[in-house]
């Protein structure tokens, strides 16, 4: 079997390299680029139906261990059986002892995780065959840790921040929506003794409480059947763009979608570049690890001109949903030839910007959310009282 050496990363005191035995891919065809899609697997098709969720969580502490592992100088099958005893979740263990097994029959790492694409996408499995080809394997595990790591991260953040005022909103809707089901009704009953008539405010939520419990049978039905044909549409192609193109167009929020797709496109490209895989291959897989179709379709609309011979940072010019400060910066780092240098920064750069603006947001929201709240409950019950209030000061005079 094939030897491949492997250095530890610059950041690192300097060693003698070390060794580690793992089969190497095969070349490239010439005039074919190395960044293949992973290939279907008939073998695990079925067993990990929930592999997105199971490589979110496992992937960076499984890059992060086998980046320190192989930079220690040990052999990739003895350090697929450390992970392998090491991990927690069964399922991956089955995963690493796949892994395991087909590197022992003389498939390369590559070649191994290429064959469960329901954990490893195409992004992992070129970062790694570029890793395997330069020799710099162990480095390329420890780049992958890193860029998973920062995804991750990313998210967690957007996510929290949107967390709170979905959660706020949906409270605030369940409670309105109970009051007028359950309590106008018992008002609306108390003041059909009266006799007199109500306040315009007050006959309008009497109205919609007695047209909501009336049509209910028609409406919730019709509710979840509206939500299930939107999600349903979503998932398709024209859905999708359609759903991220409104994304970048919303106020407020589509700056904040622009800034995260072109942070995930910026240190996407970067560590691919830096991993070795060629620019046509890294462009394509960078489309699709954006996060956005939009975006996506500019990235491809670049890679095509790139492939007649323009530079990157002319052909990302002019793009949709491109900023102007990312051609920039790009075409600064293709002048002194540190492409994948400049594109870590411009990611930085986003990522700082993301958090900024999200602190913004929070800030900016909590009032209005408590405003909202006030309004929607605080109307409900005025609505529900003003007939007393009348009452009363009909008394007094």
């Amino acid at each position: 079997m094939p030897v491949i050496q492997s250095k530890a990363a610059s950041k690192f005191p300097p060693t003698p390299p070390q060794t580690m035995a793992a089969p190497v891919a095969p070349m490239p065809q010439p005039g074919r680029t190395s960044a293949v899609p992973a290939r279907k697997s008939r073998r695990f098709g079925k067993r990990f139906r929930g592999g997105a969720k199971m490589a979110n969580k496992e992937l960076p502490s499984f890059s992060r261990q086998m980046a320190a592992m192989l930079t220690a100088g040990m052999p990739i099958v003895s350090a697929l059986e450390a992970v392998e005893e090491q991990a927690s979740n069964p399922q991956f263990k089955l995963v690493i002892a796949e892994i395991r097994r087909s590197i022992e029959s003389g498939s390369s790492f590559s070649e191994s995780i290429a064959q469960i694409p329901e954990v490893f996408d195409d992004l992992y499995v070129n970062m790694t065959r570029a890793g395997e080809r330069s020799g710099q394997f162990a480095e390329t595990m420890r780049r992958t840790a890193s860029l998973l790591e920062g995804s991750m991260r990313l998210k967690r953040k957007v996510k929290s921040a949107m967390t709170y005022p979905v959660v706020v909103m949906s409270l605030a809707l369940t409670i309105a929506a109970g009051m007028i089901l359950f309590i106008v009704p018992v008002f609306s009953d108390m003041y059909k003794d009266f006799g007199s008539k109500l306040p315009g405010p007050t006959q309008v939520l009497v109205n919609l409480s007695s047209g909501a419990k009336k049509y209910s049978p028609i409406l919730v039905p019709a509710i979840i059947a509206a939500i299930w044909a939107f999600r349903r549409w979503k998932k398709t192609a024209a859905g999708a763009f359609a759903m991220d193109s409104f994304y970048l167009r919303a106020p407020v929020v589509g700056a904040l979608a622009q800034k995260v797709a072109i942070s995930r496109l910026a240190r996407t490209l970067a560590q691919m570049l830096s991993s070795g895989v060629p620019i046509l291959g890294s462009l394509e897989i960078v489309a699709k690890a954006c996060g956005n179709l939009v975006v996506g379709k500019s990235v491809m609309r670049a890679r095509d001109i790139v492939e007649r011979g323009d530079p990157l940072s002319a052909a990302m010019e002019n793009q949709p949903a491109i900023p102007s400060m990312l051609v920039r910066m790009l075409a600064a780092g293709e002048k002194t030839g540190k492409v994948d240098e400049m594109m870590l920064n411009i990611a930085d750069t986003y990522d700082d910007e993301i958090e900024t603006m999200l602190s913004s947001l929070t800030s900016m929201m909590e009032p209005l959310l408590m405003i909202f709240l006030g309004v929607t409950i605080g109307g409900i019950v005025i609505c529900m009282f003003m007939p007393i209030f009348k009452m009363s000061e009909a008394i007094n005079m």
